[in-house]
């Protein structure tokens, strides 16, 4: 590649700076302003944001982080540059104050955050040294992904799907006290209904976590036209916010500040003389100076950056989002943006020894996650036996244990969003009280409880997901009909989690009120098809679907989700009182190996009939079957799936690639121990996903499979087990047909 520069001291650039296409002219008074960093040796932030030399610096920086951006896109023909470019001075601003623990809900502005990184070196852990050494690695696998990632040295948290970041803001903001986490929104972000919504519910629980700040990059365009909120007035954007809680919302409009005669309501501050440039950078600067005080002395502060989206870059509004296969490096159009954002050689050392500096050295080493949070010690889990005579309530089992963990661990916090009681889980509420700024022992609600419910699943799934990611330990209880809605941050994270380069608590979710618990509900609440779901991403190689059966082995489900790492863990477990079918100690065991014998009768004279079941509530017409089919001249051995993710194979799913990987499947000596028979039905109370590790290994010559079809209104479980097809009358007759 040819260096192009109006520079003569090319050969003085910073080693870093290999690769780079272009090098540009001293900025005006760059002698004066920029002689030395503004952030000083062993400081971690500029120690006057009033400060000209401040505000000139953080422009110098703001470009910087443009001009990588372009040009690491343009190496590709591909990624997304205009929207990062639009929030330039803002990310620059926070970095330059020290407050360099950023998140975004915006994944698109990856390239940005990449740039950041690389230019405070944390991308040296990756190899990532030069500028064409980030070109070279940018959206390749073992590189920098098109959206970001927590595996990547420096960078918080992941960002793909809209509307999750602020959750890992808030869990932030959480765990770690006096840390402020800056949380960039875009336009299309915005118009996702659960943000703000999602923050506002925080406040009102914790009041006092104030430590993270939603700064919205209004840039006027979503990706492929004007946003929704384009055509509200700053006052309307302003009370927006403030009905949101926010007691103060900081607005920096480039507009105000534009002396290019720019039309419309979103200006590109880059086309402003060099004196307006800088008199916006310091407005910026002060601003977000003021705005990270506010938050971080307790007040709930917005922070918003307006400026029109792609400003500095190849192109203006929705179509600056992205770079498409003709956005090459030789195109007019990048080459001049390129040479427009070009610094001097100085101008990068500069920049770069402000990035290394700012809060207190490179995001790769002073991030709070690039750690294992130190957590408290638990020690071994208060299991109750229960006896084979008893019934007991599998989720009341387990709110037991969560009683006493967050007993044991008090920044540990339960997320639900249909209330514990009606999942057989008082017993968590009466310990750990709901959190609520009312304070009433009827409804044990206490302003310092730990259990978060803001009647919205994916803020439960956000805040519980995003706190195991980030440290701590949490549980996100939920109606099994209901999950879904929370459902893309739990893959997001459990993949995030799948590349990580630490430890951190497994995201563990409990979810009751199965399908066949809600006859009467109706189809409305008999959704079990997100057992599918889960079932699919076992083979990511880190998730879990734990199916105990009763009260013994849900309590077993627990302890082996909430000790584990880097996992997602999902226990289903029913709230309705059902037999004991295991000890405590079978339990444990058959949580580890995948699954167990729970009855088991003399061959018979027809041949043995092998019936393997995920579920619990299912278990009652398969005994009732069972004598029936001896009746008929079978021997029958009954076997419950209790976690199928470890009856699979290494061969099939990705377990050897993950973090934290668990490599001990049931070994196939065991698996024909447990499963071989000369007749196989696989027999889910959901749907047919989780037997798919039973199907695919299993020898018997004849299998079959009953599974959920749909849901109706019914009067009892009876009646929709008949509908299904899942009754005693079925499960013989299935066997019977396999002579047909």
């Amino acid at each position: 590649m040819t260096t192009k520069s109006t520079s003569p001291s090319i050969n003085d650039a910073p080693d870093f700076c290999l690769g780079m296409h272009s090098f540009g002219a001293p900025w005006p008074d760059f002698a004066a302003r920029a002689s030395h960093p503004a952030i000083a040796d062993q400081a971690r932030a500029v120690d006057d944001a009033h400060s000209l030399d401040a505000a000139y610096q953080t422009l110098l920086m703001a470009d910087a982080l443009r001009y990588v951006t372009l040009q690491m896109c343009a190496s590709k023909a591909s990624g997304h540059p205009g929207g990062f470019a639009s929030s330039a001075e803002a990310y620059a601003a926070f970095v330059m104050l020290g407050h360099t623990h950023i998140v975004t809900e915006v994944g698109h502005h990856a390239p940005g955050f990449y740039s950041a990184m690389f230019l405070d070196g944390s991308l040296e852990a990756l190899g990532i040294r030069t500028m064409a050494d980030l070109m070279t690695r940018f959206r390749e696998q073992h590189g920098l992904l098109g959206h970001l990632s927590g595996a990547i040295p420096g960078i918080l948290a992941p960002a793909g799907p809209l509307g999750q970041g602020q959750h890992f803001a808030m869990a932030g903001a959480l765990l770690h006290p006096g840390v402020l986490f800056p949380l960039t929104i875009g336009d299309g972000g915005l118009g996702e209904p659960y943000v703000l919504s999602a923050i506002k519910h925080f406040h009102t629980s914790y009041p006092g976590t104030t430590n993270f700040l939603p700064t919205l990059i209004w840039n006027g365009f979503s990706q492929e036209h004007h946003s929704m909120v384009s055509r509200l007035s700053n006052d309307g954007m302003r009370r927006y916010f403030e009905a949101h809680d926010f007691a103060r919302v900081i607005l920096v409009d480039a507009k105000d500040f534009d002396d290019a005669g720019q039309t419309g309501d979103y200006v590109d501050s880059t086309r402003f003389s060099f004196a307006r440039r800088l008199a916006f950078a310091k407005a910026v600067l002060e601003a977000a100076q003021q705005a990270s005080q506010s938050a971080l002395g307790g007040t709930l502060t917005a922070f918003i950056l307006k400026q029109l989206k792609g400003a500095g870059v190849h192109a203006h509004g929705a179509k600056s989002h992205n770079l498409y296969p003709g956005d090459t490096l030789d195109k007019p159009q990048i080459e001049a943006a390129l040479a427009a954002r070009a610094l001097s050689p100085a101008a990068w050392g500069l920049v770069r020894e402000n990035f290394i500096r700012a809060g207190g050295g490179p995001a790769a080493k002073t991030m709070v996650t690039e750690k294992v949070l130190e957590l408290a010690d638990l020690g071994p889990f208060p299991l109750h036996e229960y006896g084979a005579s008893e019934k007991a309530v599998p989720s009341t089992a387990v709110g037991a244990l969560v009683a006493w963990l967050g007993g044991r661990d008090r920044r540990f916090v339960v997320t639900n969003a249909d209330g514990n009681e009606a999942s057989g889980l008082k017993n968590i509420n009466d310990a750990l009280k709901i959190r609520h700024p009312t304070t009433d022992p009827l409804y044990n609600q206490e302003p310092g409880g730990q259990v978060y419910e803001p009647l919205s699943e994916d803020a439960c799934a956000g805040l519980a997901a995003g706190l195991a990611l980030l440290g701590g330990r949490s549980l996100w209880l939920s109606y099994e009909s209901f999950a879904i809605n929370g459902w893309p941050i739990f893959q997001t994270v459990t993949q995030a989690m799948a590349e990580l380069r630490r430890r951190t608590p497994s995201v563990v979710c409990l979810f009751t009120a199965g399908a066949l618990e809600q006859g009467r509900n109706g189809w409305t609440h008999q959704r079990p098809e997100i057992e599918n779901y889960i079932a699919a991403q076992m083979r990511n190689g880190n998730v879990y679907l734990l199916f105990p059966p009763d009260a013994n082995a849900a309590q077993a489900a627990y302890e082996y989700a909430a000790t584990s790492s880097n996992k997602g863990m999902v226990i289903i477990a029913s709230k309705s009182a059902l037999p004991i079918y295991m000890t405590l100690e079978a339990a444990r065991r058959a949580v580890r190996e995948g699954a167990a014998i729970l009855y088991d009768s003399a061959h018979g004279r027809r041949g043995r009939v092998v019936l393997a079941v995920a579920g619990d509530m299912v278990l009652l017409p398969v005994f009732a079957a069972r004598e029936r089919l001896e009746a008929e001249g079978f021997g029958v051995r009954i076997v419950t799936i209790v976690n199928p993710r470890q009856l699979y194979r290494a061969r099939d799913i990705a377990a050897g690639t993950v973090a934290e990987p668990d490599l001990s499947f049931m070994k196939d000596e065991l698996f024909a121990r447990v499963f071989d028979g000369d007749r196989l039905v696989a027999i889910s109370g959901g749907p047919s996903g989780p037997l798919e590790p039973v199907l695919i290994r299993a020898k018997a010559p004849l299998r079959a499979t009953l599974a959920w079809n749909r849901g109706d209104t019914t009067a009892t479980t009876g009646e929709l087990l008949d509908l299904n097809g899942l009754n005693a009358d079925a499960i013989v007759a299935r066997v019977l047909a396999m002579d047909e």
